[in-house]
């Protein structure tokens, strides 16, 4: 059955508001800042805590169109556009995986300037003046069709004088609503030495942990229509953006959500539905993945899949004194 879009054409967002739990207890495990550690803040309401950032977010909605096993893009999906990145016979790297997308280092810092030259054709030179966003969008389309999804920054000054950015078109985001700490902690045991020099890694090393427990867990999404429209691409351009975002949103949301060994959550309930367009149902995963598949046929000649060869030393960073 073919996903019907129709109802959204009068709205310049959807959002979601997600109720999640725990799988398995109630306590959780939320991300950690360096320095900072837990991110807790303070409402009217109490103490929340920011369980997931919108950086990790992407990085995971991304994963959802991945087949790790066979080192490529989800069988259902061929034909996005996105680079791969090679070192001898082997994957290196890919657009998809890479936390900047096309703006990777291993894409445009490496020796071979094939791929780099193009992009910079592509996109033009645009040194002075306003910026061609439907030239940049055109070309992200044509190379990596996620950047259009999740933001890019090219940061270089060969293109554009580093003015390309894109922001996130979708973003997410997993808070926790009344959120208390449950301590715990444990011990790393060495039945050989229990008294050995724990700065090598021998002897019992005691160790705390702080988890958390909360009144409510939501996972919020926003994908900004009125962006997807604004690149200009056309209108089944905007469907196969739409439908890719609602496509990893779903595959997310049905098996994606084990964040870490201590923070596994399941939705409550998987009928779920916008809060703006209020009540507007995210499609199941078969009717996205057949509507999605007929999209990219329809758009394939406006994409490409580049391999870019990396062959450079992998330097260390310097070392502090």
């Amino acid at each position: 059955m073919t996903v019907d879009l129709s109802s959204l054409n009068s709205s310049s967002r959807v959002l979601f508001k997600i109720p999640l739990q725990p799988i398995q207890g109630e306590r959780f495990q939320p991300t950690g800042f360096p320095a900072l550690g837990a991110a807790t803040f303070q409402t009217n309401e109490g103490t929340n805590l920011l369980v997931e950032s919108a950086q990790s977010m992407a990085n995971r909605l991304e994963l959802t169109i991945w087949d790790a096993g066979n080192e490529n893009i989800v069988p259902n999906l061929t034909g996005l556009s996105h680079v791969r990145v090679t070192r001898g016979d082997t994957l290196l790297t890919d657009t998809i995986l890479e936390s900047h997308r096309i703006n990777s280092p291993y894409v445009l810092e490496g020796k071979d300037k094939t791929f780099f030259n193009l992009l910079r054709d592509e996109v033009g030179v645009m040194e002075t003046g306003p910026i061609d966003r439907r030239k940049l969008a055109s070309a992200l389309l044509r190379f990596d069709v996620n950047s259009l999804l999740h933001g890019v920054f090219l940061a270089k000054k060969e293109l554009a004088g580093g003015r390309l950015r894109i922001a996130r078109a979708l973003s997410a985001f997993i808070e926790a609503e009344g959120v208390r700490v449950a301590a715990s902690g444990g011990v790393k045991n060495d039945h050989v030495n229990p008294s050995g020099d724990t700065k090598s890694g021998f002897g019992n090393v005691p160790f705390a942990r702080d988890e958390y427990t909360a009144d409510s867990i939501t996972l919020y999404v926003n994908l900004d229509l009125a962006q997807i429209r604004g690149y200009g691409l056309g209108q089944p351009v905007e469907r196969l953006l739409i439908l890719i975002a609602l496509y990893k949103l779903r595959a997310l949301t049905a098996d994606g959500l084990r964040l870490r060994t201590a923070c596994d959550f399941e939705v409550i309930d998987q009928g779920i539905e916008a809060s703006r367009p209020d009540g507007w149902k995210l499609p199941q995963l078969e009717q996205l993945t057949d509507s999605l598949k007929s999209s990219i046929s329809e758009c394939q000649q406006l994409m490409e899949v580049k391999t870019v060869v990396f062959d450079d030393e992998l330097k260390k960073g310097k070392s502090e004194d």
